[in-house]
Formats: C-alpha cells, structure tokens, sequence
C-alpha cells in the first residue's frame, strides 16, 4: 500500500529531488553503519529477504489493488541498516519493471526503509514487553501499527504533489461513492461500506456531475481528500491480510532460527540444530 506508484513527470521537481537526496544521505549512513564481519556474512540474507520483498511487491491482489510488502519482516531480520540497503534495491529494480517512475525510487526508499525500521523496533519493543512466547501477535499488532504509519506517511507525500499525483487503481472500489463491487459481475454485487455524503437518486444530472467533480481534478485524478478516502478504505484489510501473513512468518522463523528474530545470543534461547548460533 505503501508503494508509491507515480510515474516520471508527475511529482514536482524539489520533492522528488529532495527524496533522492535524503535517501542517497541514508543509504551513505547506512553502509558506514552496516561495516563489519558480520554485515559481510548477511550479504545472502540481504539478497534472500530482497528477492522475497521484490515478488511480494511485484504480485498485486486485485480486488483490493493491494500487495502484500512483507517489509515487516525484512526489517526484524535484517535491522534498520541492512534494512535502508534492501529497500533501495528493491526500489530501484521495481522501477525498472514499471513500478513508478525512476524520479520516485528516493521517496519509495525512504517510505520502505520507514517500513522495515519501525517495524523492526515495534517487534524488538513488543517482545521484550510481552515476551518471546508472543511472536505472532506482536508481529501483527505491528505491521498493523506500521503499515497505518507509512501509509499517512505515502497520503502526506501525495498531497504536497498535488491532485495530479492521486490517480491510483482501486481495485473493486468505486473511488466515487466508496462502494465495493463484485469484481466479477460488472457490479451485480455491491457492499456500501462509505457513503460519498449525497443522495444521488434525487439528482438531476447536473448536481451529479457537480458532485463528482469534487472527487476528481480536470485530469481525471481523484481530490487529495478522496485519495485519502480511498486509500484508508482499502488500508486496513491489507494491513490485517498482512498481519497475519508476517505473523504466520515470523513465527516459524522465531521457532527454526531464534536468532533472526531475536536478535540476541542464542545462549539465552533453546539452542536449535541448523541455527547461525547452534551446535551439533
């Protein structure tokens, strides 16, 4: 949901510039931070996790036009620093494959690098409040929170573009009267899940059109305040859809390879066969 999938020529020049440069300053911090035997042994995991977020961002559910991120995970077991260095790259080969234009992979690395920093800290935060014995719920109850996060973050992003960066498909959503539709009966089934606030049936044709051109800028784009509508529509059933796929993850990984998740020796864990701190 995060994603910003703007192609060139639409976000004005200072913020797509100041988005290449703050992330460039982050990447150059991240890579004096990341030095090290260790960071050079997490080179195949950086590429592992990378690949992982790159199908997962590639793969789209189209009745909701939502992909599930995954970047949760890349950041509880990656880390903030290795974490930055993956989003970058999964950025940049998404805007190669037509994901957003190539002036957007600055903000795209900031959003994602946001993504798998706060998602890194509220699972760390999470288990040494509740315990290791939560993985799964503190795993969804953070990817909630941190999708949530970001994507206000991607709707501030949006409305200092302006209008012309708010077209955006929608999946089975009527971005006009928030409405979901059977996706595969041309709108035989229809779920009202918002109300666009009038009453269309008593209209004339003409107060239908003024209502609509609220909603929708002369290119045809929605208004920032209907993006924002549509956007926190669809939010949160990915935000749980992904929940309970990062919870399902992180789980099984906590219990073959403690020490991705926890992040500590594994001295204090149930020592497992296979894991980067085991024994025979």
């Amino acid at each position: 949901m995060s994603h910003i999938h703007i192609p060139d020529g639409v976000l004005p020049w200072w913020l797509w510039l100041s988005g290449w440069l703050l992330a460039l300053g982050l990447l150059a911090v991240a890579s004096r931070m990341a030095t090290g035997a260790g960071s050079r042994r997490a080179v195949p995991l950086i590429g592992a996790v990378s690949a992982l977020v790159l199908v997962s961002m590639s793969s789209e559910i189209v009745p909701l036009a939502y992909h599930i991120n995954l970047t949760v995970i890349a950041g509880v077991l990656l880390g903030p620093w290795l974490g930055a260095i993956s989003a970058f790259i999964v950025v940049l080969v998404l805007a190669l494959l037509g994901h957003g234009g190539a002036t957007v992979v600055g903000l795209n690395t900031l959003v994602i690098a946001t993504e798998m920093t706060l998602g890194w800290a509220l699972v760390r935060g999470g288990l040494r409040l509740l315990g290791h014995k939560r993985v799964r719920p503190v795993a969804a109850i953070s990817t909630v929170i941190t999708l949530a996060i970001t994507t206000t973050m991607l709707v501030g992003i949006v409305a200092l573009a302006g209008t012309g960066a708010t077209a955006r498909e929608t999946g089975a959503l009527d971005a006009e009267t928030l409405e979901f539709r059977n996706p595969f009966g041309d709108g035989v089934f229809t779920i009202g899940l918002l109300g666009d606030g009038h009453d269309h049936a008593g209209e004339t044709e003409e107060e239908h059109a003024a209502h609509a051109d609220d909603d929708h800028d002369e290119a045809g784009g929605l208004s920032v305040k209907r993006f924002a509508a549509v956007v926190y529509t669809l939010g949160p059933f990915g935000w749980v859809l992904e929940a309970l796929v990062t919870a399902a993850i992180l789980g099984y990984v906590a219990r073959v390879r403690p020490s991705l998740v926890y992040g500590t020796p594994a001295a204090e864990y149930r020592v497992r066969y296979g894991d980067e701190h085991g024994g025979h």
